[in-house]
């Protein structure tokens, strides 16, 4: 009976997680619409011991007779930026899991005939939205963006918004209870107030056909309306077509195209792109490129590439803060450009839409991931759908997104069968929504096969994927078993092979023997990176290298009391700005794999 009550909870949880992920709305491309934006200071209260709800301080009562009085006031205390996070606003506040609540006053000028919806970019990790002291939504997943409409709530004048958030970790959230990156609390990304027509266009997916000779389009209206008319216009490209929505409210063309310049690293191509109706009219930038694997092949636009990349956390350590603007994003993807970069992986989660749109005009490839690492509870009906619900959210905010080149699905799991359906639910649920990108995991499971002599890996969940990425601290977390040039791998063949993470960490300015892993010196890393490359030399179906990490970021995870004091120092670049002796050695190598393209 016991078995059966846990198991019944699971999947009622596991029901009520995805009902509540499905049934938010999901408008594409917030940035361009009629919007007000709601960042700014905002008042906030420190809820230690979780008793704001109870006492319903969303409502913001003030005393009005003699005896009245209340224990709180979100006036005339603590005050935080939105966006931002609260860890690196005050030292009280720095290692802080909890409950905070932010709170602002706004106005909202009558919209005759349309409707509201409150957008969030990104809140970390779980919130409860309040609008005039009633509920209106929830969201769990710290980011990737959901709205609520509120258009029935929102007054003239004098509206009061609460957010409840907490990012307490869990064993049933994703991420789980540890990983290896700072756990910042707080609304990190835009708020926005979103005015539409009652009836808009609520999504769009348009694309190159793989093919390269016809731009497919699919068009989503926010109500089942059969008959509106919809119009997409590509005017550089010459193209101008209208088409009526079907009893669903959708549209799915197929548009023949002549001389189309396609989007790549080396020439980032963007078109405009407008899809309306008679009531309502969304504009972007697209980008138009083909991509496929052939056998150990990554090609994109019928060219084989190899991808120079790196990673970074969506983290300014010089501000020892979230990454959030597209000032923020500019300094993080121009230390790319520097370092020779022609891709990125966004690690470990999707960042800000202002990171993903900037690096898409600067001509990177991009893996985005939801995160999927390590100790997540496989079993659990309910987390499962939470990474659902997180996936599909990051696909639908992303896909226009040309420059998106991988969907990732998990980092560092160990097989099991639990991981094996979650993992390809996972998959199933990235191709129902876009089957134009590439389905990619990172592992760390390559040991070395001494009879052999090589390196091998042992997972069959590999050829559910289109491409397989690897991550291995050679001459960090695992000493040398011979000499690099002699390394040889033999991994997942007939599959492209990316080592997606290697590394060391060293302090900058700090020098000592290149032989000696506890000097934590730049020569030490400089060693391994090199040793490193040599060994990749061996890798035959080796289509990628992404160094980790491009910035030394903070991490509870590294409390050696001098040498990283919370700061995990693999980085490229220190927490500073500086760049230690491994990023000239990495750029090398790309100027290298560059000139034999």
């Amino acid at each position: 009976m016991k078995l059966y009550t846990r198991f019944a909870a699971a999947m009622l949880g596991a029901l009520a997680a995805l009902s509540s992920a499905q049934a938010q709305p999901f408008m594409t491309n917030v940035y361009g619409r009629e919007t007000q934006s709601l960042n700014g200071k905002w008042d906030a209260i420190v809820d230690l011991y979780d008793q704001g709800r109870r006492n319903r301080i969303y409502l913001d009562r003030k005393a009005q007779g003699k005896t009245d009085f209340y224990e709180y006031s979100f006036e005339n205390g603590l005050r935080l930026d939105v966006p931002s996070d609260w860890n690196s606003r005050m030292p009280e506040l720095k290692y802080y899991e909890g409950t905070v609540w932010y709170a602002r006053r706004f106005d909202a000028p009558q919209h005759e005939g349309r409707r509201l919806f409150l957008h969030f970019g990104g809140v970390n990790y779980r919130c409860r939205v309040y609008l005039n002291g009633e509920p209106v939504g929830s969201h769990e997943g710290g980011f990737t963006p959901f709205q609520m409409e509120v258009t029935d709530r929102v007054k003239p004048q004098g509206n009061f918004l609460a957010v409840e958030v907490n990012n307490t970790r869990t064993p049933d959230a994703i991420p789980a209870m540890s990983f290896d990156w700072w756990n910042y609390g707080g609304i990190t990304r835009d708020v926005q107030l979103v005015s539409v027509p009652q009836t808009f266009v609520e999504d769009y997916f348009i694309r190159l056909e793989p093919a390269g000779d016809r731009i497919a389009a699919d068009v989503k209206l926010s109500q089942a309306a059969a008959g509106v008319a919809v119009r997409i216009e590509i005017p550089e490209l010459k193209i101008d077509r209208t088409a009526q929505s079907d009893e669903q409210g959708a549209v799915v063309l197929s548009i023949p195209v002549k001389r189309l310049e396609r989007w790549s690293p080396e020439q980032p191509k963007l078109y405009r792109v407008i899809v309306s109706t008679a009531d309502d009219r969304v504009e972007e930038q697209i980008g138009l490129r083909t991509l496929r694997v052939e056998g150990e092949d990554i090609y994109l636009n019928d060219r084989p590439v190899f991808l120079r990349s790196v990673s970074f956390h969506e983290e300014i350590p010089q501000r020892r803060g979230r990454a959030f603007s597209e000032a923020d994003a500019v300094m993080l993807l121009s230390e790319a450009k520097a370092l020779g970069c022609n891709a990125i992986r966004l690690a470990h989660y999707p960042q800000n839409e202002y990171t993903v749109r900037l690096a898409e005009r600067m001509g990177f490839l991009l893996w985005e991931e939801i995160p999927v690492w390590q100790g997540i509870d496989f079993a659990n009906g309910a987390t499962r759908a939470k990474a659902e619900g997180m996936i599909r959210e990051m696909i639908h905010r992303d896909k226009n997104r040309c420059a998106l080149t991988f969907w990732g699905v998990a980092n560092e799991t160990q097989p099991s069968s639990a991981r094996d359906e979650f993992l390809r639910h996972l998959i199933r649920c990235c191709r129902e929504i876009d089957s134009t990108r590439l389905i990619v995991a990172a592992f760390d499971l390559v040991r070395f096969d001494r009879e052999r002599q090589v390196f091998v890996m042992n997972d069959p969940f590999i050829e559910a994927l289109d491409v397989v990425a690897v991550n291995k601290y050679m001459g960090w977390y695992h000493p040398w078993p011979l000499e690099p040039e002699r390394a040889v791998w033999d991994v997942a063949r007939g599959k492209p092979l990316v080592i997606s993470e290697f590394g060391g960490e060293a302090l900058y300015g700090q020098h000592g023997p290149d032989d000696v892993a506890s000097s934590w010196s730049e020569e030490y890393q400089e060693r391994l990176y090199r040793d490193n490359l040599r060994m990749f030399e061996n890798i035959p179906n080796l289509r990628g290298v992404s160094p980790w990490v491009l910035f030394d970021f903070r991490s509870p995870f590294r409390f050696h009391p001098t040498n990283q004091e919370d700061w995990n120092r693999k980085g490229l670049v220190s927490d500073q700005g500086y760049r230690k002796k491994a990023w000239y050695l990495m750029k090398k190598y790309y100027e290298e794999k560059q000139a034999l393209r």
